[in-house]
This record gives structure tokens, C-alpha cells and sequence, in this order.
């Protein structure tokens, strides 16, 4: 809980008799209170934290507490005491806690709970004390003893959360509940419920306890048992204390400034070590392990290690390099030091010259004033003049040293350098490729580039407000998804030995996928990109080899081996035919169906078109951007068959009567998408048999374009509000 010192933690649950009960289909509410328990225990365990916690039953059938009396506290137990979480801990909130048939008062509960927390903290040191109450406010409560309760709070510096199946609204005096403290996320998610006057009279209380003691920073939330799951689903990192490194900068011989450093990025790795254990007894002591060296000879003759040596293969020899030669070979350095070699402007450092597994924070040495000022000197000049430090790194005597870069990092509240390693000339990788520019095939046009242009916008992980920015995906805040996994079924195992190991959690696997405003952002553009760069499998046709073109018996007879394909620069041929008796246009494959009906004899052009044209207007009927691109690709083989066949009028009359039904139903969205993709009438350089210009087919796509510009953006703008309004 607090990386300074370790915390003194009660969970106090309800086991009273309304808690077991629940709707059909619906998990009670001791269940997920147990659930939130055990995220909880899991995230202590594996983050080896030093955080004490001790549990808490009240509604039990039997009493064990040390303020009991004949009639005073009953019915509550103190099932654990405070000490380390541990897998027993675990076990016990999975099978040992059940549901009791009795109920409690949850304000006799807490001060229990308070007695436990100062008898048990009695000579110990604790940065904090704190409870976590579990209930349903259904059992009868009294507030007698409210006020010496909020009192001892107060006293005893104890802090308080309640987790409720229900949200409560704090700032609502009327006794409305359909609101948490946390409204603004997840007010919808919960079902609306009538409580009880039993329950509404609980939820009084608490907010008596949270006015009171929201100011002394006593009662810090109200949280629910779905957001505590959603909050404690991921397992909790473990907790380190930084590790100061003093050393002196030095600039020259003459200037030394001591300065401390501490380690502010660095791979996390797991530190628990795996270890080969006995598979009946599960005890590392019952392995032995033995190493024995031999030679490479019939009898494998046994060498003791004294008489083995190294050796480095040089090509095809081997170099004997003993222990003694390492050593003499080690760079030798006197001690550890962090030595400016000189400076450089910062553009000169570039991004992809940054190495290394750690990023160093150095700051001035702690009480030390004359090394404060002459450090804030050299950070604020290095900043003023954009040019950064060339740095000669050594951890200490026995560590290679490094080549860096540190870089000044100033903060309203610190001012710091930043030290990242430099790569050695080995370390860089020059590659040199063909360049793009010069292949005229990818060459991209200009809908090309603004497209994919307008893919990489939507995808933007930042959202902007005008004044604010938001981050949409925080790398930072995702932990390890490597480390959640591992701990999952080290836990798994722990409990069920014999079992198979669980399927991954679905947050694992949703915490690095695309945030979903992103997605619904981008589903426009990337329709576009799909539409302006087509792909087409090409499949490798296999060639049928002949006796006769094997040995070339026949060269002078015409060769009958291909079919005869009747269009070689379309997609269309013959072969297609074979592959189903197709009579009408479908809505599955539409302008394929169209290809193949208006190649067949006695097909009437102008019946097939209008079966086409049949399902253009189902497609802009439906609205939506799959539906939009198969309306194109239809008008796309539409123009290239009339084309082909001599059908051009057919076609310009069908745009014409086109642009007037787009215009009559507002679908501006899929006209835009034409003119983006400059599908216009049949010109003459395109069919003789046209009577439209090249002018006139430009001109009939730019009053469309032009009045888009004009409109103000009402389809974009709702669908941010939808999204906002769904956030």
C-alpha cells in the first residue's frame, strides 16, 4: 500500500443472512465481497508487500471478540489476526468463510475492529491504520454510539472504506440512490433496485460518517463491489525503495559537483527463482544435483574441474583462457564515476541512439548547498542553450564503463538530469535499402496519401479539447502482462494442483488492444484505405505438363492445352461459369454476379443493370460504411461493363438519376466518398460513344465536393458526442 512503511489492514465482511440470498442468474453478495477479498490478498501476496491484515466476521452464528458480552457484540468474530497475507489467508476466504443465519450491527463490527487495530499495533510501527467494511446495510444498525465512534476515528488517525452491492450518492440528501461516489463511470452499469427502509436507514449513516469525517481525511471513499473488482483485477506490482547512487560529476579537473542518482526506468524482472523440486514431496532438499566433466573418449574418462580450463573458439582453434587471464583482461577502472567528456546540441543525439535496460534521474547531492547551486547552474544553462552532456558512466570499480547522454529535466517541483546510454560503434546496425521514390509501381496518388493520412489522425492515442489534452492509452499504467499471467497460475496451482491451468483473463488480453473510441474513430478511414488499395489474390497457377509438351512430339500441331479466355484484361473468364448457376444479382457478391450475368447470350443489359441498381439502393438504405463500399464496388464494375459492352448512356443516365436521389436523402457521406474516389460519368477519351466531356465529368463532381465544405460537420460532430456520451 504506501512504499514508506507497512499498513495495518482489517477486512471486516458481512456474513449476515441477507448477504448469501440473491435474484436468479445473479451473484450474492457475499460472493463478490469474498471475490474483492481475494483480489485484494492476491495482490499483497505476490507483491511480497510488508502490509499487515486481519479479518473481521460479523452476522456469524457463534461470537469471538474480546469486547463481547451478554448481550454487547454478538454475533461477530474475529476470525485472523493481524499478520502477513499468505496463501492460508486465501484458502480461508475461499472455503473456510461461509454465509451465517444471524445478523450484526456493522457499527458494533467497526469498533471491534478498532479495538483489534489498537491492541494488536501496541509497540509496533505502522504508517497506517485502516478498515474495509463489506455489507449490504440490511442488518439493524443503532447510532448510540455514532459520535464516540467518529471521535475515536478522529483520535486514532484509523481511515475507513465501505464496499456496498449498490451505489449511494453522497451529495443527495433525499435519499436518492442511483448514483455512486464514482457516478460519472459507472452509473449506468448498475441495475436499478428498490432498497429497503432497512438498507436506506444503513446508507444514513454511512453519509453521517463520510460528512464527518471527509475533512480529517478519516472515510476516504464509497466504493461498489463491481468497481473494486474492476480496480483490483490487475495484481499489484511489487514495491521498491529507492536505491540512491552518490558519486561526484566532474567537468575538467578542476569542477566537482556531488550529485546522487536513482534509477528511474529499468526492466522489472521476476524475482522469484524457479527451483527443481522432488514431484511426490515437492522438496528442494530431497534433489541432488551433481556436475561431472569427462572426456570425449570411449571410456569417458572422469576429469576433476581443478583439472579443466576455458577456452575461446578463434575459427576453427581453441584458445585455453583461464580464470587469471580474464581477470588480467578486465578494463581496469579506478572507481565508479560520472565524468562530463564534453557537449553537444541536443538535435545531435538522436532518438534511436538510446540504449541500455535503465534510464538514471541525478540530482544534486542532499544537503549540500553549494553542490545545489552549482548543479541548478548547470541544468539551467544546458536547458537554455539546448545542448546536453556527453557522459562517462561507471557504476563502480568492477563495471565496464559506459558512454551516455544526460539531459535537463526541469519541474516545477525538482530539477534533474537524465542519463540514457549511447551505443558504441558495434552496437549501431547500418543498413542500406532501395528507396521508395525511385519504383514509379509505388509511386502512391494524392486520395492515396490523403487517406492513409487521415487513418493516422483518427488513430490518434491523444485527445485533444481545444485547452486539454488526454493520453487514451497510458503505457505507463499498464503492468506486465507477463507478470499478471504468471501469477494467475501460480495462484491457480496453488489451490488446485492437479487441474489444468486457467484460460487467460479477458482484461489481459483487452488492456493492449486499441482503446475502443480509437476503434469506432477509425472504422471511416480504414474503410477508405481498404477502397483505395485493393488487394487481389494472385495465386500461382499450376501448369499441366503433357506427354506432348515433355518430349515435343507434336511442336507443329496447335497446342489445346489452355482454354480460351475471353477477356484477358478483366477478372472475368470463362471458368468462372463452371463455379455455380448464377441468374440474378445477389446481395452477397453483387458486382461479380453483374460481370458474369451481363457476359451470358441472350442476357438483356439493361434487365441485369437494373438488378444492380436494385441493390445499390438496398445498400445506401441499410447506411454504414460496409454497405457503402459494396454500393462503390457495384458502381465500379457498372461503369467498367458499360464500358466494355457499349452501354455508356445507360450508365451517365443512372449517375445523373444517382446524384439527385443522394441529394434528396442527405447521404452525403457515400457522394463524398465518390468524388474521393473520382467515379464520374463516361467521358469521351474513355468510349466514343459518349457525349460527355472531360469538363463536364469534373464538373459534375465538384458542386457536390464544394457543398460538402460548406456543411457544417453534424454526422461527425454526433458521433463524437456518442462517444463522449458513451464514456
Amino acid at each position: 500500500m504506501a512504499p514508506g512503511g507497512k499498513v495495518a489492514v482489517v477486512l471486516c465482511l458481512d456474513v449476515g443472512l441477507t448477504m448469501s440470498s440473491s435474484s436468479p442468474g445473479e451473484e450474492s453478495s457475499l460472493d463478490q465481497a469474498k471475490k474483492i477479498m481475494t483480489k485484494f490478498v492476491q495482490r499483497q501476496v505476490f507483491a511480497e508487500s510488508k502490509d499487515e491484515v486481519a479479518v473481521v466476521l460479523f452476522g456469524t452464528n457463534d461470537t469471538n471478540n474480546g469486547l463481547a458480552s451478554e448481550d454487547q457484540y454478538q454475533n461477530i468474530t474475529v476470525h485472523r489476526s493481524l499478520q502477513l497475507p499468505d496463501f492460508d489467508l486465501l484458502e480461508d476466504i475461499q472455503d473456510v468463510i461461509k454465509a451465517g443465519s444471524e445478523q450484526a450491527d456493522f457499527l458494533d463490527a467497526i469498533i471491534v475492529c478498532m479495538d483489534l487495530l489498537q491492541k494488536q499495533t501496541i509497540g509496533k510501527k505502522y504508517e497506517k491504520k485502516h478498515i474495509e467494511l463489506f455489507t449490504d446495510l440490511s442488518s439493524p444498525v443503532s447510532e448510540d454510539q455514532l459520535g464516540i465512534i467518529i471521535a475515536n476515528l478522529k483520535k486514532t488517525g484509523i481511515s475507513l472504506q465501505f464496499f456496498l452491492p449498490f451505489p449511494v450518492r453522497v451529495d443527495d440528501e433525499s435519499g436518492d440512490t442511483k448514483a455512486s461516489v464514482h457516478a460519472h463511470m459507472h452509473s449506468n452499469t448498475f441495475p436499478k433496485k428498490d432498497l429497503t427502509e432497512q438498507q436506506k436507514q444503513g446508507i444514513d449513516v454511512v453519509r453521517k460518517l463520510m460528512y464527518t469525517l471527509d475533512e480529517e481525511g478519516g472515510l476516504e471513499e464509497i466504493y461498489t463491489f463491481r468497481e473494486s473488482l474492476e480496480r483490483l483485477s490487475m495484481f499489484k506490482k511489487m514495491e521498491r525503495r529507492p536505491v540512491p547512487w552518490p558519486c561526484q560529476l566532474t567537468i575538467g579537473p578542476n569542477l566537482s559537483i556531488r550529485i546522487v542518482a536513482y534509477k528511474s526506468v529499468t526492466e522489472e524482472k521476476v524475482k522469484k527463482l524457479w527451483a527443481v523440486v522432488d514431484a511426490k514431496t515437492l522438496r528442494k532438499e530431497d534433489v541432488q544435483k551433481e556436475t561431472v566433466y569427462c572426456l570425449n573418449d570411449d571410456d569417458e574418462t572422469e576429469v576433476q574441474k581443478d583439472d579443466t580450463i576455458q577456452g575461446f573458439r578463434y575459427g576453427s582453434d581453441i584458445v585455453p583462457f583461464s580464470k587469471e587471464d580474464e581477470e588480467q583482461m578486465k578494463y581496469k577502472t579506478e572507481a565508479k564515476c560520472f565524468s562530463v567528456l564534453g557537449f553537444t546540441r541536443s538535435s545531435q543525439i538522436q532518438r534511436h541512439y538510446y540504449m541500455g535496460s535503465q534510464a538514471l534521474k541525478v540530482f544534486a547531492a542532499k544537503d549540500d548547498e553549494n553542490a545545489a547551486v552549482a548543479f541548478s547552474a548547470l541544468v539551467r544553462a544546458l536547458d537554455e542553450l539546448k545542448v546536453v552532456a556527453v557522459v562517462r558512466y561507471a557504476y563502480d570499480r568492477r563495471c565496464n564503463p559506459q558512454v551516455g547522454v544526460a539531459f535537463p529535466h526541469i519541474k516545477d517541483a525538482y530539477e534533474c538530469l537524465i542519463y540514457v546510454q549511447l551505443p558504441y560503434m558495434e552496437d549501431l546496425r547500418q543498413y542500406v535499402f532501395s528507396s521508395l521514390k525511385n519504383n514509379k509501381k509505388c509511386v502512391p496518388t494524392v486520395d492515396q496519401l490523403s487517406a492513409v493520412d487521415s487513418l493516422i489522425d483518427s488513430m490518434s492515442l491523444v485527445r485533444e479539447d481545444g485547452e486539454t489534452f488526454e493520453d487514451l492509452f497510458k503505457p505507463s499504467k499498464i503492468p506486465n502482462p507477463h507478470f499478471q499471467r504468471l501469477y494467475q497460475c501460480l495462484q491457480h496451482k496453488a489451490f488446485h494442483p492437479d487441474k489444468p491451468l486457467p484460460p487467460i483473463d479477458q482484461h489481459l488480453l483487452d488492456m493492449l488492444d486499441v482503446p475502443c473510441v480509437v476503434r469506432e474513430r477509425c472504422q471511416a478511414p480504414l474503410e477508405r484505405v481498404k477502397a483505395l488499395f485493393p488487394l487481389k489474390e494472385v495465386g500461382k497457377k499450376r501448369e499441366e505438363k503433357t506427354a506432348q509438351d515433355i518430349f515435343k512430339d507434336n511442336e507443329d500441331e496447335p497446342s489445346l492445352k489452355k482454354p480460351k479466355i475471353e477477356d484477358e484484361e478483366g477478372s472475368f473468364s470463362i471458368m468462372k461459369l463452371a463455379e455455380g448457376k448464377i441468374t440474378s444479382v445477389g446481395s452477397v457478391n453483387p458486382a461479380e454476379d453483374f460481370r458474369i450475368l451481363v457476359r451470358k447470350k441472350n442476357t438483356d443489359f439493361k434487365d441485369v443493370s437494373q438488378q444492380l441498381i436494385n441493390r445499390i439502393d438496398q445498400f445506401l438504405e441499410n447506411k454504414g460504411s460496409q454497405y457503402y463500399m459494396k454500393g462503390v464496388d457495384c458502381i465500379r464494375a457498372f461503369r467498367e461493363e458499360a464500358m466494355k459492352l457499349s452501354k455508356v448512356q445507360c450508365f451517365n443516365e443512372f449517375m445523373q438519376a444517382l446524384k439527385s436521389k443522394l441529394e434528396d436523402k442527405a447521404l452525403s457521406d457515400f457522394w463524398e466518398i465518390m468524388v474521393q474516389d473520382r467515379i464520374s460519368l463516361i467521358t469521351k477519351d474513355e468510349a466514343e460513344e459518349s457525349l460527355v466531356t472531360s469538363e463536364e465529368a469534373e464538373k459534375f463532381l465538384a458542386p457536390k465536393e464544394k457543398k460538402n465544405e460548406t456543411l457544417p460537420p453534424t454526422d461527425e460532430g454526433g458521433d463524437v458526442d456518442d462517444l463522449l456520451d458513451m464514456m
